[in-house]
Formats: structure tokens, sequence, C-alpha cells
């Protein structure tokens, strides 16, 4: 799934060598905190937060097709 995330938030923003991907992994829970540049962050995160949250059901649909819970963090 982190290549998932990576690849999507590579394809929205100008700069891709940029884009740093964490994992962090609970007990019940992976979150995927995405790191970019600053003039990038709004493409990130979308219109009122719409591309974000699109990301936010990509990654939890296919986190619950391999039976784990899974959500993305966009850090600043």
């Amino acid at each position: 799934m982190r290549e998932l995330v990576e690849l999507m938030v590579r394809a929205l923003v100008d700069s891709p060598d940029d884009v740093q991907i964490n994992e962090v992994a609970g007990e019940s829970i992976v979150v995927y905190e995405i790191s970019v540049r600053e003039d990038d962050l709004g493409k990130v995160i979308g219109k009122g937060g719409r591309t974000a949250n699109a990301m936010r059901t990509i990654i939890k649909a296919a986190g619950t097709k391999l039976d784990k819970k899974a959500t993305v963090e966009i850090l600043s």
C-alpha cells in the first residue's frame, strides 16, 4: 500500500523527488505520513480537502481488501 500512496502523491506534486512517505504501524492500524514541499502542500490537500479525503478513501478500501486498517496523514 505504501507504493500506492507514493504513486498517488508523486503524480500530484511538481517536485516528486521531495515526496517522503513514512509508514507507522500500530497494533490495529497503519498510518502513512506524507511530507511534501510547502508549495506542493495545497495540491496534495486539494480544495476543501477533497484530494486528501479521496486518497484516504482509496487507502481505506485497499486496506479493507488486505484485512488491514489504514489511513493517510499529511504533515506540514
